[in-house]
């Protein structure tokens, strides 16, 4: 199986934009991958490759089961495609590979191709190279894409300074200032993009000189994989009907928590609340994270949909929520103005300048949490808001890692409306799918 990890000296280097260039370049069957905790570089991944995006990440899923899952997801793909996060090298610690690129590339055996950020860069870039190439052996550094060049000069001087002192060669150069736009949770969306064939006609230009044939054999370097042909979620049939928001406001699902589901025996049903979609009937109600703030108007004008959750949730039907959708259950948004939401929690969620959570998180659920009473989970959350006046529970999680709702509790709670900050991935228990859908029997 061809695999390839294209990872970044830093955060910010381009990798997303040149991941989704390539895979629109190669037209060949790529299977899309990314490191860590992320749902928006994965929608580049889906709309470049035609196929979902999955995530790998060592701190959410145990290595057999995430090694696993890539047997099963590669299986008619011509070429395993990988995009890093944040730095090569960069994980949980300073010193250690857990929730790093590395430690991915080293799990499933496949050749790296660093993207150096080269702007003001010449010689200095063989510097940042070979510091990676030679920080761990375990790691095989097989060539370099520079990003950010001035022109046909500063390329000639960085390839030349790479090539010869590295002693990697430079699949090629991304000239400067050619870049997705970007706002506070990440890039903006591939929904929110405008005019989506020119964002690929773009995509496909920005690394029109980088050579695919050479990617090609260093994909080809990885040693032998077969493919599994099972996934690794259990199957089960229960007709649970499950209804998921899925719009400009609600996008951030990861693909396995809805296999997972589907597996699980669930009916999914999918609607566009922002764009005007009442609540439809179901028995349970998957709420993902998404952008609700930037949609306000168009979300707090559905009443149907809003009073239909705030009905739902006093009559006892199962709800879930994570980020996004713990803020639409909320009373208000407040993000510059205020937009009336659900009303389920009698709190505001207000969005500020500064990152309120970063983190992965390691919970436990409380005896009372109506989806994994008093079991362990793992999970990640990135929000740039807050709940006031601060709730003081019920709560579904305590908080071991993490921020949470207030540093030590997450997961509010309304008879069985559960709404966390935390995101949990389908991969870091395969029961997860199993456990909501039980919820919704009950």
């Amino acid at each position: 199986m061809r695999r390839l990890v294209l990872a970044g000296s830093g955060s910010g280097v381009g990798k997303t934009s040149i991941a989704a260039g390539l895979m629109l370049r190669m037209g060949r069957k790529v299977q899309p991958f990314k490191v860590g905790p992320d749902f928006i570089d994965p929608m580049f991944h889906a709309m470049a490759a035609g196929r979902p995006s999955r995530n790998l990440d060592s701190f959410m899923m145990e290595p057999e089961v995430m090694r696993e899952h890539f047997r099963w997801a590669c299986g008619d793909a011509d070429l395993a495609l990988i995009e890093g996060v944040r730095g090569l090298y960069d994980g949980l610690t300073s010193t250690e590979d857990t929730g790093s690129t590395a430690e991915i590339a080293k799990m499933l055996d496949a050749p790296v191709v660093l993207v150096i950020n080269a702007r003001s860069l010449a010689k200095s870039a063989a510097a940042v190279a070979l510091g990676f190439k030679q920080l761990d052996p375990g790691v095989r550094v097989a060539g370099v894409i520079l990003n950010n060049v001035s022109g046909e000069r500063h390329r000639r001087k960085a390839t030349e300074a790479v090539e010869q002192l590295a002693k990697l060669p430079v699949l090629g150069a991304v000239e400067r200032g050619r870049s997705l736009p970007e706002r506070h949770l990440g890039l903006v969306t591939v929904e929110e993009q405008g005019d989506l064939e020119r964002t690929k006609d773009d995509l496909k230009a920005l690394v029109e000189d980088v050579d695919l044939e050479m990617l090609l054999e260093i994909s080809e370097t990885a040693p032998d994989m077969d493919v599994r042909q099972e996934p690794v979620f259990p199957s089960g049939r229960s007709g649970v009907k499950v209804a998921v928001p899925r719009d400009r406001s609600f996008c951030f699902y990861y693909q396995e928590n809805l296999e997972s589901l589907e597996r699980a025996g669930a009916d999914l049903r999918f609607f566009r609340p922002t764009d005007g979609d009442g609540l439809p009937e179901a028995d349970l109600y998957y709420l993902g994270g998404g952008y609700p703030e930037e949609h306000l108007d168009a979300l707090s004008s559905n009443r149907d949909f809003l009073d239909g959750l705030r009905a739902a949730a006093s009559d006892g039907k199962a709800i879930y929520a994570e980020c996004g959708g713990l803020m639409a259950l909320c009373a208000h948004i407040d993000a510059g103005k205020r937009g009336d939401m659900a009303g389920v929690f009698p709190c505001s969620a207000v969005l500020t300048s500064r990152r309120q959570g970063l983190s992965y998180v390691r919970a436990v659920g409380t005896a009372d949490n109506p989806f994994f009473p008093g079991s362990p989970v793992r999970g990640h959350e990135f929000h740039y808001s807050h709940l006031t006046p601060l709730p003081h529970g019920p709560f579904g999680y305590a908080v071991e890692r993490g921020t949470g709702i207030d540093g030590h509790h997450d997961g509010l709670m309304f008879r069985r409306t559960l709404g966390s900050y935390m995101h949990q991935h389908a991969l870091s228990r395969l029961d997860w799918g199993k456990r909501l859908l039980e919820a919704a029997e009950r």
